[in-house]
């Protein structure tokens, strides 16, 4: 492998400002960025190779103290856009008459339940609420183990999945240095760049087979199948939809349950369905999903069948001070009639439609990118150092993601080999501003590519 397509060290942020770097950023970022390190300590990361500073935000753009304009291609939390002000105008309105958890009964947590429930299947009957993705799929993953009395869990190559204890251990994205769980097994993406598409399905699937064989054969069975179905971590892979339906099957022949982890990929972001399992043809066990759902305000949920749910709701109990409150409930409920009465999933479909063409008339002109992948408003960008190869570059990622940082275009990295471009803006992103963004990696991509 050259250095040109080198990773980075596993435990490094994809995207992320080095430390090492400090004493070449201007005087006013790096007297900030010492302070941010001296007071919140070492774990915090920040993105850039120059570190952005924000102040203020309205839609699709962030502004600094100075007033510069930063169009943020990469934040979904805020799905709506940032300050949002119907949802705004809902938290206020709430904060102004109660705000307290989910033992009292109160006519608003069941509205939004039935709303909600009503976008899902009929199999899927119950949803219980937490407080992001990280705890959603943490209480999944206890539903799962307790239903069906095993531990072994299956995730792809590079899954991210949440930063509490459980689901920090079936996230191997966050590096060598983050440990995965004893009972934990990996299985590859789907690679739609270099395995060919027809063969996909059965190819997971039969990686599935291989570890639920495993896990057997180590003395644990599986409790589930954990799985973001834009595969984001991985490297975004939005095509072929008939991967995980197959894999379903045969994590339910060996007894297990299948979770969709919609945290990422749900509320419209695929452009074609609310849910991006519902793509794949297939009904989960359970659905997992995250803060898009109030916009950045601190609520998610997990959604379920009721004969996975019965055998824990009968022994265990499940309790929640914030999870589910009264203003968690007025966020989400403003953001998902916004979603709706402003027809984003649609909306998504169309400007993604546009990105993409945009995305490949450049890859027309540029030999970095090697393939487009994504749909409705999730795009991964694969650069490489030679079509004919595939062989990835990351250092040519970093540069395009900076230099466009540089020109106050946000996006992000993603992948094992952090050799992807990630695209991920709030759902109100529009025509201007994917003009933006491929003019930006336009100029990105002529400027810092070899040649």
């Amino acid at each position: 492998m050259t250095s040109q397509t080198q990773p980075p060290k596993r435990g490094k942020m994809v995207n992320g400002f080095d430390p090492a770097d400090l004493s070449a950023l201007p005087a006013e970022t790096a007297e900030m960025v010492a302070r941010r390190a001296r007071l919140l300590g070492p774990a915090y990361r920040l993105f850039y190779k120059n570190p952005v500073q924000v102040s203020r935000a309205e839609g699709v753009i962030l502004y600094d103290r100075q007033g510069r304009d930063y169009l943020d291609c990469y934040n979904n939390v805020v799905s709506v856009g940032h300050a949002n002000p119907t949802v705004n105008a809902a938290i206020k309105a709430q904060l102004d008459r109660l705000c307290t958890h989910t033992r009292y009964l109160q006519d608003e947590i069941l509205d939004f339940a039935e709303d909600l429930l009503a976008s899902f299947e009929p199999e899927l009957e119950h949803v219980m609420f937490t407080c992001s993705g990280s705890e959603a799929n943490d209480l999944a993953l206890r539903i799962a183990m307790h239903q069906t009395g095993r531990k072994g869990i299956i995730i792809t190559s590079e899954a991210y999945h949440g930063n509490s204890f459980l689901t920090a251990g079936i996230s191997p994205s966050m590096g060598e240095n983050s440990a995965l769980g004893p009972w934990v097994r990996r299985v590859p993406a789907p690679d739609s760049y270099r395995i060919d598409a027809a063969d996909l399905g059965t190819y997971m699937a039969a990686r599935v087979a291989e570890q639920i064989h495993e896990l057997k054969r180590h003395g644990e069975g599986i409790a589930a199948f954990i799985a973001d179905s834009m595969f984001s971590s991985d490297g975004v892979f939005a095509h072929p939809t008939s991967v995980l339906a197959p894999v379903a099957e045969v994590v339910r022949q060996a007894g297990g349950v299948m979770i969709a982890d919609e945290v990422q990929s749900g509320f419209g972001r695929s452009g074609e369905r609310l849910w991006g399992y519902q793509r794949h043809g297939f009904v989960p066990d359970i659905v997992t999903l995250g803060k898009p759902m109030g916009n950045g305000y601190p609520v998610a949920a997990v959604v379920t069948r009721a004969d996975v749910i019965a055998r824990f709701g009968t022994e265990m109990r499940y309790f929640n001070t914030f999870g589910g409150n009264s203003v968690a409930i007025a966020a989400a409920r403003a953001t998902y009639a916004f979603i709706r009465d402003e027809g984003l999933v649609a909306r998504a479909k169309a400007t993604g439609d546009e990105l993409r063409a945009g995305l490949l008339a450049l890859a027309d002109r540029h030999a970095g990118i090697g393939d487009v992948r994504g749909s409705g408003l999730y795009f991964g960008v694969e650069m490489v150092a030679d079509r004919a190869t595939k062989a990835p570059d990351a250092q040519l990622t970093a540069a395009v993601v900076n230099h466009l940082r540089e020109n106050r275009i946000l996006i992000s990295a993603t992948g094992p080999l952090a050799n992807v471009l990630k695209i991920r803006p709030p759902l109100v992103f529009g025509p201007p501003h994917v003009a933006r963004l491929i003019e930006g990696l336009d100029q990105a991509l002529s400027a810092v590519a070899p040649g």
